[in-house]
């Protein structure tokens, strides 16, 4: 039978620890082969797009996830898992959290392997979902001591921050400019809608890690070519999807793509990640395909208990 699953459910069985644990599994898997990802595809529809990303584990399941660009106020994401023996439709997910868990957890797993085993602060620039489960999950892998978040809108700004003193028990404070946000933060978290910088390397810190999940397309991009100069580490979830973004993003065009290392290959360890405590690292999050669907097998094994 088909499970159906929405974001209440999404909500209720995924934690941080148990999300950034599958996408530390599914990384190892693609940088291993395991895990069959190729970039998205995109069809035009006329004023919008209809993406698709695929992916299959090998001799276990296989699937994809379908969102649109339209910007319809109740837009939402389709993940479709298929048992890879028999091509039964397993599970369904429909909403936007899954997507979103997803998204915050591959920059958890950034965050454990490239920042400070120390790192205990953390500065958000954005207030929106995908700003909160980047700190959601960087929060299950380090003990964090303050957070600290500028956002345009003082309303938003201090509602984040009174929500992750609510729900994470992390000391909170919004802040009124970027650097106000970052600097001086062991983590940096950028996670805006802006196609223009918004942030510099003058705005962080030596020994500083950087998650940087907007727009980085050299045509559009939350953060200048500054920050890949001052960074020592640059990583991305998949550098071939980097790569094959139209057009491409700014750390896999020269003279940044010969440097642009497979967070897999980190986790592998036969990638070098941070070597120095104050070494400035940036982490460039594409969304690896297949891994949506690779956290809704995971989610449906949370759930097969209760089912």
């Amino acid at each position: 039978m088909t499970v159906l699953i929405c974001d209440p459910e999404v909500a209720a069985a995924l934690d941080a620890a148990t999300t950034v644990d599958a996408m530390r599994h599914a990384l190892l898997a693609a940088y291993e082969g395991r895990l069959v990802a190729p970039p998205r595809a995109a069809a035009p529809l006329g004023g919008g797009r209809m993406v698709l990303t695929a992916g299959h584990l090998r001799d276990e399941w296989y699937g994809y996830r379908s969102y649109d660009t339209f910007g319809h106020p109740g837009a939402e994401q389709v993940v479709v898992l298929h048992d890879g023996r028999t091509g039964v439709v397993r599970a369904v997910a429909v909403g936007e959290e899954l997507g979103s868990r997803r998204t915050g957890a591959i920059g958890g797993v950034a965050v454990d392997a490239l920042a400070r085993p120390d790192a205990a602060t953390l500065g958000v620039i954005g207030a929106g979902r995908m700003a909160w489960t980047q700190v959601w999950a960087a929060a299950a892998v380090r003990p964090l001591r303050e957070v600290t978040v500028h956002s345009r809108s003082a309303a938003r700004r201090e509602a984040f921050a009174a929500r992750v003193r609510a729900e994470l028990g992390v000391p909170a404070r919004a802040v009124d400019t970027v650097r106000g946000a970052t600097r001086d933060r062991d983590v940096v978290v950028l996670a805006t809608t802006s196609t223009t910088p918004v942030l510099t390397a003058a705005d962080v810190s030596p020994g500083t890690h950087v998650n940087a999940v907007g727009f980085k397309q050299c045509d559009r991009a939350e953060f200048g070519t500054d920050l890949l100069d001052a960074a020592a580490v640059l990583a991305s979830d998949s550098p071939e999807q980097a790569g094959a973004y139209v057009p491409p993003m700014l750390a896999a065009q020269p003279p940044y793509a010969g440097r642009l290392r497979d967070l897999g290959a980190v986790l592998a360890g036969t990638a070098p990640g941070r070597t120095d405590a104050d070494q400035i690292s940036v982490f460039c999050s594409v969304g690896l395909a297949g891994t949506e669907v690779f956290l809704l097998d995971r989610l449906v094994s949370v759930l097969a208990p209760a089912a």
